[in-house]
């Protein structure tokens, strides 16, 4: 089926969502390859299954299912002279053991499932291979009862061991080597008891050394009175590694020769693991199994789309008896696409076997495809713009639709000027009606409502909008065309009524009274009212800012004192010169005791104007400026000389 169609109806989502229904790895393949079939007696075959897998859910969530984990890895080793470790043995005895829960499980469910409940008769169940791979094998390791040979030989091998052990420990308890000994402990180095001794001391012990620390302060070395035991003891650990390849081998043989039933009983697992999957998600979607035809009609009941969750308002859809293709209009974010998305997805459901979310007798068409243009589909890298992308999508559609085909076009003729938008609409949906294909469309235009209002074999459908809450409902109403709500939700959310008036008769050159449309007050909507005092009080916030500016320009044009005033400083007992005119922060430029002090207004007071102390057009700089800035200031006052640099200071900074 159209790969396209898959994504942009969410098809992988819900296998997605099935695969994490499964328990094993190849279950989760089985789900990953799911696809729609257009064979009919498959897909019933397919629905009966997840049918009765979910009324064994109803009945048991403990379903004996196998993860399967690392069995794959077994089976290709089978048949290629490897020999099976005791971990691989297990997860086959693992295997065994849950194949044959399983198979008594489904004993009594063939009343819930007569179909389903059969599959388990093909499961072996290998007692013989069973039983002696948990009589040889114990927590992933060769059991010492596995031979008698091997039994005896563990038992050498643990006395000897306890004999090497009492001598390694009667050396480090012996008072001679006590300065010696790093620990008083025996460990084990290359398969040999060993003692730790100090590095300095490695001569004073006769004996080979095997490992030392990392920090050479230790060296590991095994006394020479234990060495003969040593090398038995490694005699007897070989023997025993023979004897455990013996075992391993026979048992990897019994398991070859079970090889076909072993693939079968892995095979079945892995389909009931997939059926009970698809179960499961069915419970989880509160879905059923549905009624299947090849003559094209479609009647959803109650229909939910399964990614929206069971908070989705119910869909009842009718199409392929009275009419073949359905024309849905209303508002944006009315649901008009989740409407074609939930038909479309649920079709493809249907096709895969699934159960899917709707009312008793529903009923599914099987089609050979389904094809949808849904979305803008804008691509930067194939420099597509918004029409161009659906246009490139609805060709493709024109040159597949027959009457095998379901097609699904949202927004039909969006992304160019209306009117040739609407033309280029009205020509698509005849041409694909007369192939013959079952067809589901949305769109804005008033005129395409007309044209399927008169046209045979089509009919008008609309999403039901509530216009007292201003809210969609989601509910779609096949028979009725859409009506535009643009302008009595402006008149709803406060709009003048002329203003919608004047509207009205420019788009459909008629006038008309809205006056008639009335709320009470407490039911129209405010945002403009709100809007309107936010904005007063933006107003009141700039009117102060000017003022406030208008205040600090009338201080800066009315300053408290001029250059040269002598003041005085309040915190300081004295007096000094103004040197610097007020800044923004309100503070003067004091000169005390041959010093520049930033000092605030309101710490000063006029002590003798500067009129009083200086003639007129007195030159400051003569008094507040140094003998360096006033020669370099006349070097500037004669004009620009190349290649000269002059450097004027203000305080501790640069001019």
């Amino acid at each position: 089926m159209n790969n396209r169609t898959m994504e942009l109806l969410e098809y992988p989502k819900i296998k997605e969502i099935l695969k994490s229904y499964a328990i094993s790895d190849l279950g989760r393949d089985m789900a990953e390859r799911l696809e729609p079939y257009v064979d009919i007696n498959l897909i019933e075959k397919y629905m009966n299954e997840t049918s009765e897998a979910r009324a064994i859910v109803n009945i048991s969530s403990s379903i004996p299912i196998h993860s399967l984990r690392g069995i794959e890895n077994v089976k290709q080793k089978l048949g290629k002279d490897i020999i099976l470790s005791p971990g691989e043995l297990d997860i086959i005895a693992g295997l065994l053991r849950d194949a044959k829960k399983l198979k008594k499980f489904m004993e009594d469910k063939e009343y819930a499932a007569p179909v389903i409940s059969q599959y388990a008769q093909s499961i072996y169940e290998l007692n013989d291979l069973r039983e002696e791979i948990q009589r040889c094998i114990l927590y992933g390791r060769v059991d010492d009862r596995a031979s008698s040979k091997l039994f005896k030989l563990r038992k050498k091998i643990v006395i000897l061991e306890d004999r090497i052990k009492s001598k390694l420990d009667n050396v480090l308890k012996n008072e001679r080597y006590k300065s010696y000994i790093q620990d008083a402990i025996v460990s084990e180095r290359n398969g040999r008891y060993v003692i730790p001794i100090k590095s300095e001391y490695k001569k004073n012990i006769v004996g080979d050394i095997h490992d030392k620390s990392s920090s050479g302060s230790t060296v590991f070395i095994e006394p020479e009175e234990v060495k003969k035991a040593q090398n038995e003891l490694n005699i007897w650990r070989i023997e025993e590694e023979k004897e455990v390849y013996i075992i391993l081998s026979t048992l990897t043989n019994i398991v070859e020769g079970y090889n076909r039933e072993m693939s079968i009983n892995i095979e079945t697992m892995a389909y009931y693991d997939f059926i009970f999957a698809k179960g499961k998600y069915s419970k989880a979607m509160d879905a059923r199994g549905v009624k299947l035809n090849t003559k094209n009609y479609i009647n959803i009941k109650q229909g939910k789309h399964p990614l929206v969750g069971k908070s989705a308002v119910p869909l009842d859809f009718v199409v392929g008896e009275d009419y073949r293709a359905v024309v849905i209009t209303g508002p944006n974010t009315g649901g008009k696409t989740v409407a074609l998305k939930t038909v479309g997805l649920l079709t493809m459901m249907v096709q895969s076997g699934l159960n899917v979310p709707v009312g008793e007798n529903s009923e599914f068409a099987v089609f050979a495809d389904i094809l949808a243009d849904i979305g803008d589909g804008q691509s930067i890298e194939q420099s597509l713009s918004t029409f161009s992308s659906h246009i490139k999508n609805i060709v493709s559609i024109l040159g597949c639709a027959d009457k095998y085909t379901l097609v699904i076009i949202d927004e039909i003729g969006s992304g160019t000027d209306p009117g040739e938008g609407m033309g280029l609409a009205v020509s698509v949906l005849e041409e694909i009606y007369a192939k013959g294909s079952i067809m589901l469309a949305t769109t804005h235009y008033s005129e395409i409502k007309d044209f399927a209002k008169n046209h045979e074999g089509f009919i008008n459908g609309s999403m039901e909008f509530d216009i007292n809450t201003l809210k969609p409902l989601y509910k779609l109403n096949i028979g009725k065309a859409g009506e535009s709500n643009a302008f009595l939700i402006a008149l709803r959310l406060g709009m003048d009524n002329k203003i919608i008036e004047r509207a009205h008769e420019i788009t459909y050159k008629e006038k008309k009274d809205y006056s008639k449309y009335k709320w009470e007050k407490n039911e129209v909507i405010l945002q403009p009212l709100e809007a309107t005092q936010i904005h007063e009080e933006q107003i009141e916030k700039l009117k102060k800012a000017e003022i406030k500016n208008n205040k600090g320009e009338k201080q800066k044009t009315e300053l408290k004192f001029k250059l040269g005033d002598c003041v005085y400083i309040s915190f300081m007992g004295r007096t000094g010169i103004i040197c610097e005119l007020q800044n923004s922060k309100g503070e003067y430029g004091v000169m005390v005791m041959k010093k520049k002090l930033k000092i605030n207004q309101k710490r000063l007071s006029l002590y003798i104007q500067n009129n009083e102390l200086y003639p007129e057009d007195y030159d400051f700089d003569i008094v507040f400026d140094t003998k360096e800035n006033r020669k370099n200031k006349k070097i500037l006052s004669k004009g620009h000389v190349d290649g000269v640099k002059v450097i004027v200071k203000k305080g501790d900074e640069l001019e």
